[in-house]
């Protein structure tokens, strides 16, 4: 079950801890601040290897930040993280030969598919293959048709993203997330740009995934996923963890207040 790291717990790589539990992600004390103002405080999280965590909070509490910080898609200003086994220190620039490794191990999912417009399906699975794995292509194909498979999709290979439904595209997303064969997956609201049955389509596959015992951080507004498929639920405000527990107890029973009126008001 993933818990809380006390804030400043890594202050440099002899700090990190070694007991016996395997964590996928750890995150001490991350900060990050835009523009003076500071939209992660010192959030602290660990995520236990084969754990589905699912984060879940109101608008700017920080939710989709905190992900790409675990990723360096934004550096964070404060605190450190081993991720994957990586350790990643904030406030300095990493070399190319570590955030190859990183985007390796760790793959994502964004809200928007970001798939290439000018590739088929096939293609757009092919093509991280080639470039970090540096497999032929012979073999990025075969793999790529495997994962199509895998999501539902192997009869759309030669179609181009403009001629799928948003619910295909984003399989296809996962697909090529997974390609890469990660320790860890990101999902940044996967579903909210779709429709209820699209994202539907969606969360089938992201409980195959989990399934399968891939670790996954996942912000979300599906509380029906949260609850049923997460291991783990993280309430977040305001830059903040303000609370976290098993999903049904927090969902059922929470502690704070400011968690009350949220889940009050998405189960309506």
């Amino acid at each position: 079950m993933a818990d809380t790291v006390p804030p400043g717990r890594y202050s440099g790589k002899r700090d990190i801890r070694t007991d016996a539990v395997n964590y996928a992600i750890e995150l001490g004390a991350i900060e990050k601040t835009f523009a003076g103002h500071q939209v992660l405080k010192k959030v602290s999280l660990r995520v236990k290897q084969g754990e589905v965590c699912s984060i879940i909070g109101p608008s700017g509490a920080g939710k989709s930040t905190l992900l790409r910080c675990v990723n360096l898609l934004e550096q964070p200003d404060g605190g450190n993280m081993v991720v994957a086994g990586q350790y990643l220190a904030a406030g300095r620039s990493h070399p190319r030969r570590e955030l190859l490794q990183l985007r390796r191990n760790v793959g994502m999912v964004f809200q928007s598919f970001n798939l290439f417009p000018h590739l088929t399906v096939l293609e757009n699975i092919v093509l991280p293959q080639r470039r970090v794995l540096k497999l032929s292509a012979e073999e990025a194909r075969e793999r790529g048709a495997e994962l199509l498979k895998r999501v539902g999709l192997a009869e759309k290979a030669d179609a181009y993203p403009a001629k799928i439904s948003g619910g295909q595209q984003q399989r296809v997303a996962i697909a090529r997330a997974l390609a890469l064969e990660p320790k860890v997956m990101l999902f940044d609201e996967p579903t909210s740009a779709l429709d209820p049955e699209l994202a539907q389509e969606v969360l089938a596959v992201m409980k195959e995934v989990a399934a399968s015992g891939m670790t996954m951080l996942v912000v979300t507004h599906e509380m029906g996923f949260a609850r049923t498929i997460g291991d783990h639920l993280v309430v977040m405000e305001d830059g903040a963890i303000i609370e976290q527990g098993v999903p049904e107890e927090v969902m059922t029973n929470p502690s704070e207040e400011r968690t009350r009126k949220f889940l009050s008001a998405v189960n309506r």
